[in-house]
């Protein structure tokens, strides 16, 4: 009879912890997925109810976690991931990160799991070093309004190697930058999907400062195949996960409106307190050690985001 691996996913209901949920299962997993929709979605998982290698628990991963029966790996996902989340919620925030870190990692421990957790180049501030490598320890301001987000990550990644020196779990980090993809919120007040509903709205785009600061949006296809390697690698300090081709705002919201074919205008607002100006991950380790390269150009990716939002702003309310 064939034994499955199995795998438990926090925030397994969120935006990347549900494409998790579905890479893990046609990779040959039973997955575990655990959330308590501070920030998740039941409609992420819907389509995986009723499949005989899922199964979800509804909690708070910063309270004790109990998963009945063996575990091969813990995958520790479960956060408010974006400055509109992580403002709304600065305490779960950190609590997420600091105890829902060390249950995780309990839980792990236990069980004899390989653990993985989510990390993000939010570690690395507003970066004085461009790109940005692992080796850089970062420029964050821990008392600014997004300390919260920024430190509890930098605390796990901690807990996470104390955890790997001190008990000898199998642990890995990945470092994740800007994702985008289906089933993201439209309210979740990062760049792409509010760039999008506006458009589609007919609204004026709301770019922060002159739009000169920029990112790289990496799909969500891409980012989940990266991060399958990493934890069945042997690799345990951390590894960028993200796209570097880099693009500023300001292009970014100009090419949403040509995208939508919306007639919406970019209206200029205040920059928001510690806003990293530039965000582009040096991608060398994960090359090197995972063979891994995002594959996906960024007009596929819009084209089928795109279509989602499109879907979901066309659902009825209520």
């Amino acid at each position: 009879m064939e034994t499955r691996p199995r795998t438990l996913i926090t925030g397994g209901a969120g935006f990347l912890g549900s494409h998790l949920c579905d890479k893990f299962i046609a990779n040959g997993h039973d997955v575990i997925c655990m959330d308590n929709f501070i920030t998740g979605d039941p409609a992420n998982i819907a389509h995986l109810i009723g499949n005989k290698h899922f199964s979800f628990i509804e909690h708070d991963v910063t309270t004790y976690v109990y998963v009945d029966g063996p575990l091969d790996n813990v995958l520790h996902f479960a956060s408010p991931a974006s400055p509109i989340d992580y403002l709304k919620y600065p305490i779960q925030t950190m609590k997420v990160g600091a105890l829902g870190t060390h249950k995780a990692l309990g839980l792990a421990k236990a069980k004899k799991a390989r653990f993985l957790l989510a990390s993000t180049s939010e570690v690395y501030g507003d970066p004085l070093i461009h790109p940005q490598p692992e080796s850089y320890w970062g420029n964050v301001n821990p008392i600014g309004a997004r300390g919260v987000y920024d430190e509890a990550k930098r605390f796990a990644e901690a807990l996470t190697m104390a955890y790997h020196r001190y008990h000898g779990i199998e642990t890995r980090i990945v470092r994740i930058f800007n994702t985008y993809g289906p089933r993201m919120r439209m309210d979740d007040g990062r760049a792409l999907p509010t760039f999008m509903c506006q458009a589609l709205r007919g609204e004026d785009i709301t770019v922060f400062g002159d739009g000169s600061q920029t990112r790289s949006f990496c799909y969500v296809a891409d980012l989940v195949e990266g991060l399958y390697r990493l934890l069945m690698s042997d690799e345990s300090d951390p590894v960028n996960i993200g796209n570097p081709e880099e693009i500023t705002i300001l292009e970014f919201a100009e090419e949403i409106v040509r995208l939508t074919g919306s007639g919406s205008k970019i209206e200029c607002k205040p920059l928001p307190e510690d806003d990293p100006k530039v965000r582009r991950p040096d991608l060398t380790r994960a090359t090197d050690i995972l063979k891994w390269k995002p594959v996906i150009s960024r007009a596929e990716g819009l084209a089928t985001t795109l279509s989602y939002f499109k879907a979901k702003m066309a659902e009825p309310v209520g």
